[in-house]
């Protein structure tokens, strides 16, 4: 029988990068990227049993610096992208690269649970995705579902369209953006959407959230106070094409219409401190995770603006249109109440990362700056009431 208690694992560095291994779908499995100025850098992989409720971990070494944000590729489990810092002529660079893991790390590892951290196989670099004319990195993004041969990095005020090819050993810009106006502009982070044929992505900048049309490069919309500060985080509703989510230093998490965006459709203020990260479940999008630097980590259940607002699929266009035959039992029916299902306080440090697991719809981990990472699931009562 499962049990609700979150499973606690310390990486004994301080770490800031998250991401689930998209393409695992069988086992529920985590990376984690380190930051540490004193020692080699690592990659975490954490592998969740489920029916005991441990961790297994295997760590590989990212000798080239200190990991700001980690992406693993939707079709080669082997396949991950780093963002990390590295020191050079007495500055510090914000790199970018692909990378493979050693085709034996999970062999390896199995027979004695230490080996792996005590003489810890190194990463393949694949690629750098960067150039002389573009550095600095915030992020790297994946093409959603897409066959692994696509990203787009943010560096500095470009978006850069990326093919990789030979097997992701090479990469060349194939397109990109450039956010024009006064002042330093800087992407802090994007999200590149899933719907539309994987043809748009939405970026954050200071205050500003901007949509692009990724076949001409160029902008498709503009929040420009989406928050009243810096914009730290962006997810799409899975099921929704129009509806983005937002959270920022402001310590709110906004749901957007995109095509509406002189105001947000709802605002949640339930964080005390900057939030960091906004993330739909993949299957159940009113279950909307967000982590913050006051420590916590928030599940709260967003039914009204879902697809199922009243416990049913609702269509986005059906939904605007003014027909006369438009749903008539949902005429006397009121949307079901939004609501914050759990806080989560096994953090005590700030939460700079939360994401669902790709192969268990109810089980999510999160990660805080001191290395803890914690797995926590999806209250039993509410996951009954969603799938009866």
């Amino acid at each position: 029988m499962e049990d609700d208690a979150p499973v606690i694992y310390g990486l004994e560095f301080q770490a800031r990068a998250l991401t689930a291994q998209t393409a695992e779908t069988d086992a529920i499995r985590f990376l984690v990227g380190t930051q540490s100025l004193k020692f080699d850098n690592q990659i975490h992989i954490i592998d969740f049993d489920d029916e005991n409720n441990n961790i297994n971990k295997n760590v590989l070494l990212h000798q080239a610096g200190e990991i700001w944000h980690i992406g693993a590729s939707p079709a080669d489990k082997a396949v991950l992208s780093t963002c990390y810092a590295k020191t050079s002529d007495g500055r510090v660079v914000y790199c970018a690269a692909v990378w493979r893991m050693p085709s034996d790390w999970e062999t390896g590892s199995r027979e004695s649970p230490d080996d792996s951290a005590h003489n810890p196989q190194t990463l393949e670099l694949l690629c750098h995705l960067d150039d002389s004319a573009h550095s600095n990195a915030a992020c790297v993004l994946w093409e959603p579902m897409g066959d692994g041969k696509r990203v787009i990095s943010l560096a500095d005020n470009h978006a850069l369209l990326w093919d990789l090819q030979e097997s992701s050993t090479q990469a060349t810009v194939s397109s990109s953006a450039t956010l024009e106006g006064k002042g330093q502009l800087k992407f802090t982070s994007g999200k590149w959407s899933p719907h539309h044929n994987c043809n748009q992505l939405a970026t954050a900048n200071d205050t500003a959230i901007r949509g692009w049309d990724l076949r001409t490069m160029s902008q498709i919309y503009c929040i420009e106070n989406a928050h009243g500060q810096l914009v730290r985080d962006l997810d799409f509703n899975p099921n929704r094409q129009y509806y983005l989510a937002s959270c920022g230093d402001d310590c709110k998490v906004k749901f957007w219409d995109v095509r509406n965006v002189h105001e947000p459709v709802k605002t949640l203020e339930e964080h005390s401190h900057w939030v960091w990260s906004v993330r739909y479940n993949h299957s159940h999008d009113q279950l909307v995770l967000t982590a913050s630097s006051d420590c916590r980590l928030i599940l709260s259940n967003m039914v009204s603006i879902s697809s199922e607002p009243f416990g049913h699929l609702v269509d986005d266009d059906e939904e605007l249109s003014d027909g006369e035959d438009n749903n008539q039992e949902d005429k006397g029916q009121e949307p079901l109440q939004d609501s914050v299902v759990s806080t989560f306080e096994e953090h005590e440090d700030s939460v700079y990362a939360a994401e669902w697991s790709s192969a268990d719809p109810w089980l999510f981990a999160s990660v805080s700056y001191d290395g803890r990472l914690v797995i926590n699931r999806v209250p039993r009562t509410l996951k009954y009431r969603i799938l009866l």
